[in-house]
C-alpha cells in the first residue's frame, strides 16, 4: 500500500503524522544526542548519566504513546498492528535490560520517515544520509555494548567505527566482532540493514542505467523522426522545383514533327 493510499484510507493518522513528524524528529535528535553523549563520554558522573537516562527512557516512552495514539485512531486496527509490526515490536522489546539498545531502532524509524518525506525522488542523498544515520547509531551500540565486555575486540569508537562499515558493506574481515548479546543484536540487525541498503543501492543503479537508456532512446527516436519529416520537406521541395523547371523547358522547346505549333496570339491592328 502506498502513503498515498494509505492517506486516503486513514486520513485521520495522516493528520496527526503531519502534526506530529516535526515535534517526533526532534525529539529523536535529541535522544541521539544524549544517547551519543552517555556512549562517548567517560567521565560523566553517575548521577549526570541517569538523568540523563531517565530522559532517554522518556522520550522513548513518548514514542510508544504516538503509536498506541495512532493505533487508536486507526479504522482498521489489526490492519495497522499487521503493517507496524517492526514499530511494535522495537517498543515492546527493549523493556528488557539487553535489547535496550533496540530503542535506537524507534529513533532510526523517525528520522527515516522525515528522510524519505524530504529527499523523496532524489535517491542518492536519500541512501547517503540512511547509511550516515545507520553506520553512526550502530558504531555507537556496539561501543556501548562491548567496550567492557571481557575479551572484546571493540574497546574504542574507531575500532566500532572500522567494524560498522565492514559489517554494513558485508565485507566482514572478521578481526572485529562482537562477543555480548546486545553486540550480536546489533550485528544481526545491521547485517540485514547492509543488505538491505545495498539492494536499494543496486536498484537505484539499474534504475538510473534503465532511465538513461529510456531518455536516450525517445531522443534518438524524436530526432529521427524530425530527421525524417526535414529530409521529405526537403524532397517535397526539390520536386516542386523539378516541376516548375519541366514547365519551364516545356514552354521552351520548339514543337515536334507532327505536333502543331503553339497559337501566336496576334494583337489587333492599331485603329
Amino acid at each position: 500500500m502506498t502513503s498515498a493510499d494509505a492517506q486516503r484510507e486513514e486520513p485521520r493518522i495522516a493528520a496527526w503524522n503531519r502534526w506530529l513528524d516535526w515535534p517526533l524528529t526532534v525529539l529523536a535528535v535529541a535522544f541521539l544526542a544524549c544517547y551519543a553523549w552517555t556512549v562517548l563520554d567517560t567521565s560523566l558522573s553517575p548521577d549526570t548519566r541517569a538523568a540523563v537516562d531517565t530522559g532517554l527512557t522518556v522520550v522513548w516512552v513518548v514514542f510508544g504513546v504516538d503509536y498506541l495514539i495512532r493505533l487508536a485512531l486507526a479504522r482498521r486496527r489489526l490492519r495497522f498492528v499487521g503493517t507496524h509490526l517492526l514499530d511494535l515490536a522495537i517498543l515492546l522489546l527493549p523493556m528488557f535490560r539487553q535489547l535496550r539498545v533496540l530503542r535506537l531502532v524507534t529513533v532510526i524509524s523517525v528520522l527515516n520517515r522525515q528522510l524519505r518525506d524530504d529527499f523523496r525522488g532524489r535517491v542518492a542523498v536519500y541512501v547517503t544520509g540512511t547509511v550516515a544515520l545507520v553506520g553512526f547509531v550502530a558504531a555507537l551500540a556496539v561501543y556501548d555494548a562491548e567496550r567492557g565486555a571481557p575479551d572484546a575486540s571493540i574497546t574504542t569508537f574507531g575500532e566500532a567505527v572500522w567494524w560498522t562499515i565492514t559489517t554494513i558493506s558485508t565485507v566482514g574481515y572478521g578481526d572485529r566482532y562482537p562477543v555480548t548479546v546486545e553486540g550480536r543484536i546489533i550485528a544481526a540487525t545491521l547485517m540485514v540493514a547492509g543488505i538491505a541498503l545495498l539492494g536499494v543501492v543496486t536498484a537505484s543503479i539499474a534504475s538510473w542505467f534503465v532511465e538513461n537508456l529510456r531518455r536516450t532512446a525517445e531522443t534518438t527516436a524524436e530526432r529521427t523522426e524530425s530527421e525524417l519529416a526535414e529530409s521529405e520537406r526537403k524532397i517535397d521541395l526539390l520536386l516542386e522545383e523539378v516541376r516548375r523547371l519541366r514547365a519551364r523547358l516545356d514552354a521552351l522547346e520548339p514543337p515536334a514533327a507532327g505536333r502543331p505549333a503553339p497559337a501566336v496570339r496576334s494583337d489587333p491592328a492599331p485603329r
